[in-house]
């Protein structure tokens, strides 16, 4: 069954084993996560745990978002998402979750919206090669042939210049190095998506299962 919590990236640094072996590590502070809701096959069609991370202003919720979080004897939440394959029957509305979900060695998912990088070239954004820079040429860094004179029109797909990052990205079979239930934090080996402070869903791997 699916396991996950919901956290913050902190940023990354350096954990040293005893022999003396460097390891890269992200830091994600997973603050209580709150269950807001269980959907059940009978109500929504499907099974799934809704968790709830990070408090929100009173000021910046509407009624219904306050109305859903009351249910579970809490505030509304910043940062939402549900978990699909979940035992129903191990959360309660309301229960609270810790990094405690998971433990040294576990394989996790880490899911989060990687860096906008604005709008980028063809160079860039799709790693092509650019043209002579000498001699004449014109094509120095332009995305080249738009496609054959016959359809007369730009297939769909063409890797063109255009809006780059910002997008939903999953690192999937990362290792936990090391949770740190006091202060809530979770070492997680490698990088995960996203940049400082922003938000990552974390779930048990689905290639380790």
């Amino acid at each position: 069954m699916t396991k996950g919590i919901l956290g913050r990236k902190i940023g990354m640094t350096q954990l040293f084993s005893e022999d003396g072996e460097l390891t890269p590590v992200t830091v994600i502070q997973a603050e209580p996560n709150v269950v807001l809701q269980k959907r059940t096959l009978e109500n929504d069609g499907y099974e799934a745990i809704q968790l709830g991370f990070a408090d929100k202003k009173e000021s910046r919720s509407n009624k219904p978002a306050k109305g859903h979080a009351a249910k579970a004897s809490t505030n509304p939440k910043r940062f939402i998402r549900e978990f699909r394959n979940a035992n129903l029957d191990d959360y309660e509305v309301g229960q609270e979750l810790s990094v405690e979900v998971f433990q040294a060695g576990d394989k996790i998912d880490v899911t989060g919206t990687s860096k906008g990088k604005g709008f980028q070239g063809a160079i860039k954004r799709h790693n092509q090669s650019r043209g002579p820079m000498t001699h004449g040429s014109r094509y120095h860094r332009r995305p080249g042939s738009m496609g054959v004179i016959d359809p007369m029109r730009v297939f769909k797909g063409k890797k063109l210049p255009g809006q780059m990052g910002g997008e939903t990205i999953t690192i999937q079979n990362l290792e936990v190095v090391k949770t740190d239930v006091e202060r809530n934090l979770l070492l997680v080996k490698g990088n995960v998506p996203g940049p400082k402070k922003s938000f990552v869903k974390i779930t048990s791997s689905i290639k380790a299962n």
